[in-house]
């Protein structure tokens, strides 16, 4: 067949993609009130934008697909092909704030190993360091980045975003060992296909390093039962226990291991069994004694998840068509949805393996898109299963990048713009600022929060990240509401973790003669928040040398800074 030929039977395929992409964004735009995420919604991205230049700019996206669509990859630089452009795209938005006050604790626990070292940060976990429902990979991760390459936002972004990037490998991987080149390939591309994800290895959260170990973990066990070998069946305990150590969530979603075992019983069922026990055996053994380690820790900590934030999923919760129709582009859910319907009528085994982790999703009715990401990766992987009945490559293509550029668009354009525009911003700018002064140490002051009942002192150690000037933290002028107020709040933390003796002078009172030279910054919920007399005093005959009072009217929660000179 000629290449015109081809072309006329491929012309109404890539005009019906083409107007559905259109078509699918304009839709979401409009019916924009229905994404209650209560990070990035698109009812908050795009308020009171017009819909003709976002729509020309996903236009113009559609059409580099339609280009792009044309250029079948080479089978030998894939893997590479893959991994650059997973981490050119989430690179994109390293500009963001960190507007998750989570990562005032990840940053806290990553600190500690940065100044005293891994053996104090293995012997204090749980005790002096604060661990909250945190388990200490990732914030280990996170403070050896510190040690090496110094205590710089950049150096974490950058691992979090090779971890995303690894992620989409392993992914692709994971399909071409149940299936084919096909269903791999665009799995591991669909991941840029979902918005909300590209916006998250930018922030010092533990949640897309877990979603690699956790996804690392079903690949190498897959690879163990079936194939064997002794580098897999060391490395297939060693990712699950890792994933164990990433985060809670992780071990609901590991029950996908003994779901991979019985797929495989029919390969050689004397050998897949006689590998999934190798496995199971250094598994129990390496997490087994972790666990033993930190006991009373694990005990505490499994006690806090079952009283306090089980019973919270209900309450701190996001739609499913927020998370699979905004958040994720619908090209995606809707191919993972039709993947259910051929796998059934295929009685294909193997996709029990993708589909568990988002059937348990479903029974759990577990509905923050933040719980969900962990388990996107299969998602993308159902959506590849589909896609793979497409049997025309350049149509397939043109699917999977019309998506891909229209995530981009829409996180690029809507997403960043929005984190940028929130009060988060003004932390990340006042930390710049810092850098600038000729100075050597900050006090810092947090007046109480008007609007919000946040412990306005999680916003120290986020400023502390973003400068390199030593902080000195003076507590004492806010006082915590009332214990019934807080005890079912998401924001409880903020009052529980404490103040690490670094970041105090004099237990938590700075002498006039440590902070004479040093600058002064004033963290408010206001512009025009008055100060007590204690603090204007400290004021007192310094010179304003710095306000960042960027606000929002999406979250209660401010940071209003303004920055003094020393005397």
């Amino acid at each position: 067949m000629s290449s015109l030929d081809e072309d006329g039977r491929q012309a109404p395929a890539m005009l019906l993609v083409s107007l559905l992409a259109l078509t699918t964004f304009a839709g979401l735009f409009v019916f924009r009130s229905l994404d209650d995420n209560r990070l990035t919604s698109w009812q908050w991205a795009f308020a009171g934008t017009d819909i003709v230049p976002m729509f020309a700019i996903v236009a113009i996206g559609v059409a580099l697909a339609y280009l792009i669509s044309a250029v079948s990859p080479p089978a030998s630089g894939r893997v590479a092909g893959l991994f650059v452009s997973s981490f050119a795209a989430a690179a994109l938005f390293w500009g963001a704030p960190e507007v998750i006050v989570d990562a005032a604790r990840y940053f806290l626990q990553a600190k500690h190993l940065e100044l005293h070292g891994v053996g104090s940060f293995l012997g204090q976990w749980g005790e002096s360091i604060a661990a909250w429902t945190d388990l200490p990979l990732i914030p280990f991760l996170h403070g050896l980045a510190f040690t090496l390459f110094g205590e710089t936002r950049l150096a974490l972004q950058a691992i979090t975003t090779l971890l995303f990037a690894a992620t989409a490998v392993v992914t692709y991987l994971t399909g071409r060992t149940l299936w084919d080149e096909t269903v791999g390939g665009v799995a591991g591309v669909l991941l840029l296909g979902m918005p909300f994800l590209l916006t998250q290895p930018a922030l010092m959260l533990v949640d897309v390093p877990t979603m690699f170990f956790l996804t690392l973990a079903v690949f190498t066990t897959i690879k163990a039962v079936r194939d064997g070998g002794a580098g897999f069946l060391a490395a297939a305990p060693a990712a699950i226990v890792l994933a164990m150590l990433s985060k809670y969530s992780t071990w609901v979603m590991l029950s996908v291991l003994p779901v991979i075992v019985v797929v495989h019983l029919g390969h050689d069922q004397r050998a897949v069994i006689r590998r999934a026990a190798l496995v199971a055996l250094a598994t129990l053994l390496l997490a087994g004694t972790a666990i033993l380690l930190k006991f009373e820790v694990v005990a505490a900590q499994i006690e806090l998840l079952w009283v306090y934030q089980m019973p919270g999923l209900s309450r701190w919760g996001e739609s499913h068509v927020s998370t699979f129709l905004f958040q994720t582009h619908p090209f995606v859910s809707v191919a993972a949805l039709a993947s259910v319907f051929i796998a059934i009528a295929r009685r294909d085994a193997r996709y029990a393996i993708i589909c568990w982790m988002l059937l348990l999703v479903m029974v759990l009715g577990v509905k923050r898109s933040r719980y969900i990401l962990v388990t996107l990766p299969m998602l993308a992987l159902m959506a590849g299963y589909a896609l793979r009945e497409i049997s025309n490559g350049r149509v397939r293509r043109f699917i999977v990048i019309s998506a891909v550029a229209s995530a981009l668009a829409t996180a690029a354009f809507g997403y960043l713009p929005l984190l940028k525009r929130t009060s988060a911003v003004n932390l990340m700018l006042a930390g710049a600022h810092l850098d600038s002064m000729d100075v050597e140490r900050v006090e810092v002051h947090v007046l109480p929060q008007t609007r919000s009942i946040i412990n306005p002192a999680v916003s120290v150690p986020i400023l502390d990240l973003f400068t390199q000037k030593r902080i000195l933290y003076r507590a004492g002028a806010v006082s915590p509401p009332p214990a019934a107020l807080i005890a079912t709040s998401p924001l409880r933390f903020t009052w529980e973790m404490e103040a690490p003796p670094y970041l105090l002078s004099d237990s938590g009172k700075p002498q006039a003669k440590d902070t004479a030279d040093a600058a002064l910054v004033v963290i408010a919920s206001r512009e025009d928040q008055p100060l007590p007399e204690a603090i204007a005093a400290r004021i007192s005959g310094r010179r304003l040398s710095g306000e960042f009072a960027v606000s929002d009217r999406i979250f209660r929660y401010k940071t209003i800074v303004r920055i003094y000179g020393p005397r």
